[in-house]
């Protein structure tokens, strides 16, 4: 079952994220408070939205999709990034990260967004044979560059 995020359900998002980053092999990455978390989902003005994915017969989280709108210039319409797709180890093969991806497909098609996007890890080879299954390719013509901490500051000016 995949229901959307409530204000209740900021506690286990951050959990679920902190699991993903241990996952992710990189647990000190994962810096966000559950006060940043709640203001970003749940504030005035949400940057983020995210579904939970809830096992039918026990009712636990078994996962989480966190996702936010990006724009197309080209297209001229816009489109979900997908920022987090995470199941937990002892609930996959049972069919909820495919049950997020649609939902979030769903909402793309009832919004008329036309984008699905998201990033995956070089080395994580069960998830990038779980896409590709689904239709999802791979944007290898670009490369993907970030600017964080003190590099993000100097060039801003505020180092």
């Amino acid at each position: 079952m995949i229901r959307t995020a409530t204000p209740e359900d900021v506690p286990l998002i951050h959990t679920l994220i902190r699991e993903l980053a241990e996952y992710e092999k990189v647990p000190g990455e994962a810096r966000a408070s559950v006060e940043q978390l709640r203001e970003a989902l749940f504030g005035e003005r949400p940057a983020a939205f995210a579904h939970i994915a809830e096992d039918e017969v026990s009712g636990e989280a078994a996962g989480f999709a966190l996702w936010f709108l990006n724009f197309s210039t080209w297209r001229g319409v816009h489109g979900i990034y997908l920022e987090d797709l995470y199941v937990r180890p002892e609930a996959r093969g049972g069919g909820h990260g495919k049950a997020l991806l649609t939902e979030l497909a769903r909402i793309c098609g009832e919004r008329g967004y036309e984008r699905l996007e998201w990033s995956v890890l070089n080395w994580n080879a069960p998830s990038i044979a779980f896409y590709e299954a689904m239709g999802a390719r791979p944007q290898d013509e670009w490369t993907v560059y970030r600017l964080t901490d003190e590099a993000l500051a100097r060039l801003g000016g505020t180092a």
